[in-house]
């Protein structure tokens, strides 16, 4: 059984409609319930909870529907912060608290309850991006969220040698997240969330170590 958050757009949705097709059973959720019910209204599918994972009893209802034994929890869900993106020194410091609630805490907290849960070789999947390791121009607020979820990554697989923990950069996407990140451009050029979900499975089915990948190196194309 596994989890993924984020599931109802973009990679969540992606990559959880080709690990139903792989036979995985999943538990999905999204914080927009009726774009969660258009993703998910047919089968195949497990269990569909709409909500927020900032909430402790949302994730807590993940966790009751994925079971004792979880082998995969994949921490999608994410926010980029206001659109346009402020420079740091500009940004409005509740809005950078619940661009970290969601993209670091949250995370944290859901492998808090999995790991408990996951047996010898079960994986987590943290969704993390280049802005996590590079520093652009306004993008402060979500590439220092990213950075900070890696960092979790890393020290929970040292924590947990028998789990198989991964911060991966899907690259480039054609999501809204994205087309919000570059407000009024045209993103048409970036390629769908599709092209990176082979790169997630491989990571998910494969016995490769813990630790950061790009999806363009597993992938072997360019950036």
């Amino acid at each position: 059984m596994g989890i993924v958050t984020g599931a109802s757009q973009g990679l969540g949705r992606a990559l959880t409609r080709a690990l139903v097709d792989d036979g995985w059973r999943i538990v999905v959720d999204g914080r927009d319930a009726d774009a969660l019910r258009r993703a998910w209204g047919h089968p195949p599918h497990d269990v569909v909870i709409a909500g927020d994972v900032t909430d402790d009893e949302h994730r807590r209802a993940l966790l009751d529907a994925a079971g004792e034994s979880i082998d995969l929890l994949v921490n999608n869900a994410s926010t980029i912060g206001p659109s346009p993106m402020p420079a740091l020194a500009d940004y409005p410091l509740d809005d950078l608290r619940r661009v970290y609630e969601v993209n670091v805490f949250a995370p944290v907290a859901l492998a808090q309850l999995v790991i408990p849960r996951m047996p010898k070789g079960g994986v987590i999947l943290n969704v993390t991006s280049d802005a996590g390791a590079e520093a652009y121009e306004g993008w402060g607020g979500y590439g220092s969220s990213k950075a900070a979820l890696e960092q979790v990554s890393a020290v929970l697989a040292a924590e947990h040698p028998e789990l198989r923990i991964y911060a991966v950069d899907p690259g480039d996407m054609r999501t809204r997240m994205h087309q919000d990140a570059f407000a009024g451009e045209d993103i048409s050029d970036r390629p769908p969330p599709e092209a990176s979900v082979p790169a997630l499975l491989d990571l998910i089915g494969g016995e490769r170590t813990s630790g950061r990948y790009r999806a363009a190196d597993l992938l072997g194309v360019d950036a």
